[in-house]
């Protein structure tokens, strides 16, 4: 549990950080001010994250806590050591969040509220929690669930928090990463150029690469696209490249209008 209270400190660690390295080590100079998206993009992190604690925080605690005292799920099921149980959990929430981020692409209502996260029009640390609240609350849904039927521990769970938070703000940061470096990351993990691409105004390439810790589940269903020119990648949606017209109160509304790609 002490864990549990330390997380919120080590993802804002995290996101000042790399903001940090940004300033240094930037991948590409930003074509729209970055104050104007951090005024939508950080208030949505903000709301996005008290609104989830009061509607999910206890909820979760208590099962993953029911679900150790009382064996449930099928983890549970027999006796295996706990650290497999722990690597196991980790695995598992992972590759439900990539089932999940896929059903959002394919499916015209989940669409609609995540492309308020890929209508950001450069890509930074901030843009990692760019998400509509209604995303937000889906996804909580679903870890609820998975929680529940596979009997995630604890630990896993915390530890899939914390890990799961720290790799999406580095693939989303614009950080200059050394090639050979990414090149070995891709092999298991998700560098920031695999997740660039997948942010691409090209319908084609934004629909791959669909990965959160892990880019294993891209390789073995087929979902991963690499041989992109990076320096041609133009991020954000085709059809939201109005800058006024992607503020904090106009990305609450987006899901609500015109359905377009």
């Amino acid at each position: 549990m002490e864990l549990y209270a330390i997380k919120p400190y080590i993802y804002w660690g995290g996101v000042f950080i790399f903001l940090l390295c940004e300033q240094g080590f930037s991948y590409r100079e930003p074509t729209v001010p970055r104050p104007r998206r951090w005024l939508a993009n950080l208030p949505l992190s903000i709301v996005n994250g008290a609104i989830y604690h009061l509607l999910y925080a206890s909820a979760i605690v208590a099962l993953l806590l029911a679900g150790q005292g009382k064996n449930i799920g099928l983890l549970n099921a027999w006796g295996l050591p706990e650290w497999f149980k722990i690597v196991a959990g980790i695995l598992i929430l992972d590759f439900f969040i990539y089932l999940w981020h896929l059903q959002t692409h394919v499916l015209p209502f989940l669409w609609r509220f995540h492309r308020v996260h890929h209508s950001d029009m450069n890509m930074d640390v901030t843009t990692a929690n760019r998400f509509h609240l209604g995303e937000f609350l889906f996804t909580g849904l679903i870890r609820l669930a998975v929680i529940y039927t596979f009997g995630i521990s604890l630990t896993a769970y915390i530890l899939f928090e914390i890990i799961v938070n720290l790799s999406v703000q580095f693939h989303h940061s614009s950080i200059r990463v050394p090639p050979w470096f990414e090149r070995v990351w891709v092999l298991l993990l998700v560098p920031p150029f695999l997740h660039r691409i997948h942010h691409s105004v090209r319908i084609k390439e934004r629909d791959s690469n669909y990965g959160v810790i892990f880019s294993l589940w891209d390789r073995l269903l087929g979902t991963l696209t690499t041989a992109v020119e990076q320096e041609k990648i133009v991020i954000g949606i085709g059809s939201h490249r109005d800058i006024e017209k992607l503020g904090f109160w106009q990305l609450l509304a987006l899901p609500f209008t015109r359905n377009t790609p």
